[in-house]
């Protein structure tokens, strides 16, 4: 039977939206005859992206829980409440052989529901550090796939498998696209490019060191992709092209970016990290100290304690980052060890590993 019908979650960021992706494509090679149906959050990036790539979507009335007492907060119930009837409806009209979460807040709610109709469940954990809505789904899932080793304190034993991160096939040869990128952008060649990247939505500490050091990357000979992020894009965009940068609100090609680049400024997300891994460019990784058990620190320290990629703390980035930049932009030999070093790291073969899973769990249903 190769019909299958083939429930996906997740969410929020490109973190969690585009591992599903993946993880349906690579289901949908094996099955083509295999019908698809996403579920994310209303208002969240998935409900645009996800449709861009081929699938259809539909979405819950959902969104996390805040930190702090906000009227946002009171509504959560209610939200949690309308997610759980929409879910059921979805499932019951779908009736899918098996559901996949690679989390944020709308895969809480969907694969609750599918655990409790006795749907196979499969979930795909991102992080060195788990979310709140995966350590909940991990008592009844059937599958944990993850990138991270240790994750055992988390999760139950018996279900982890290591399949590292699904990540776009497009990324596993970017070397030999470096020459059509760079014109692809309209960069010089004889100049070293830095790609900037704050994850989907921006990071505000990472913008504002862009700004303030473009003089000094004047001075380095540097031109500079710089995705800025959805919530930052109206301030920065001045910038676009002058003094050999390029502001962008988001890339829809990140293929191309990752090839122009010579070095990439980058937040520590785990998809962002594993992608890293595969294109082999030397990193310098600025975590961010705003999430969930500082996991981006985790995520960085396991690449950084490889002599893979360099780490500058936010709280340091006066103090340290023009001279460690300089250093690096001066010495060869050190771009050239960074980039062979997390090469090692990459689990290039985490689509499959994954779809493997699922397929065993598709058989067995």
């Amino acid at each position: 039977m190769s019909n299958y019908k083939i429930i996906l979650s997740g969410g929020g960021t490109g973190g969690h939206i585009y591992p599903a992706v993946a993880i349906a494509n690579e289901l949908k090679m094996r099955f083509p005859d295999a019908e698809f149906l996403f579920v994310g959050a209303k208002d969240r990036m998935e409900m645009e992206k996800v449709p861009q790539a081929g699938y259809e979507i539909k979405g819950l009335w959902i969104s996390g829980i805040q930190r702090k007492l906000t009227l946002k907060n009171l509504s959560f119930p209610f939200k949690v409440l309308s997610s759980i009837l929409k879910s059921r409806k979805i499932i019951k009209a779908f009736q899918p052989d098996i559901a996949i979460g690679t989390g944020g807040f709308a895969s809480g709610p969907l694969l609750q529901v599918a655990n409790s109709k006795g749907i196979p469940t499969l979930i795909q954990e991102q992080n060195s550090y788990p979310g709140i809505t995966n350590k909940l789904l991990a008592k009844k899932a059937k599958k944990i796939c993850v990138a991270y080793d240790n994750l055992e304190r988390f999760f139950p034993k018996d279900k982890i498998i290591k399949t590292g991160n699904p990540v776009r096939q497009d990324l596993l040869d970017v070397d030999s696209k470096t020459v059509n990128a760079k014109n692809e952008f309209n960069l010089k060649h004889g100049k070293y490019t830095l790609l900037v990247l704050g994850g989907s939505l921006g990071a505000r500490r990472i913008n504002e060191l862009i700004e303030k050091e473009l003089d000094f990357f004047d001075t380095q000979n540097i031109q500079i992709i710089w995705q800025c992020g959805k919530l930052y894009y109206q301030q920065y965009k001045i910038y676009n092209n002058t003094k050999n940068v390029q502001v962008y609100e988001f890339l829809n090609d990140m293929a191309s970016a990752y090839a122009a680049a010579d070095i990439v400024i980058s937040r520590a997300g785990a998809s962002s990290v594993s992608e890293l891994c595969i294109v082999g460019k030397p990193v310098i990784f600025i975590p961010s100290p705003n999430v969930a058990e500082d996991h981006q620190t985790k995520n960085a320290m396991a690449i950084v304690e490889n002599d893979a990629a360099m780490m500058i703390k936010e709280e340091d980035l006066s103090a340290d980052f023009e001279n460690k930049f300089s250093q690096l932009v001066a010495s060869p030999e050190k771009q050239k060890s960074l980039g062979e070093n997390i090469k090692k790291l990459a689990l290039v073969n985490a689509t499959k590993d994954i779809a493997d899973e699922v397929e065993k769990l598709l058989k067995k249903a």
